[in-house]
């Protein structure tokens, strides 16, 4: 299952080294730290931060890349999203007025 936390992602920096799912974020942080060579040589996918692949392989993951979809759909949802000015200006709710006196 993908959902899965407890299940296990082989780094994309040390192949020998698999992570829990819930802790792969981490584990990437500290193993491009511990492998600054290997590091440079992968790009961070722009779609999942996740995803390292080798920077000659970036372009080719970036069309293929299931993330892309849920990226792609977000930017149409938000494009069809009315404007905030137009959803209040036919609002008549006024805020009831205050009876607290804080001096007291």
């Amino acid at each position: 299952d993908v959902l899965d936390p407890e299940r296990l992602i082989q780094c994309p920096l040390v192949k020998h080294h698999r992570i829990r799912a819930r802790r792969f974020p981490y584990h990437l942080v500290k193993c491009k730290e511990s492998n600054p060579e290997i590091a440079k040589k992968l790009a961070t996918c722009p779609f999942n931060a996740r995803h390292l692949v080798p920077q000659a392989d970036l372009s080719d993951h970036i069309m293929k890349c299931n993330d892309k979809a849920f990226v792609e759909q977000d930017v149409v949802s938000q494009s069809y999203e009315p404007p905030q000015e137009k959803l209040n200006n036919g609002s008549t709710w006024q805020a009831p007025p205050c009876a607290e006196d804080w001096e007291t």
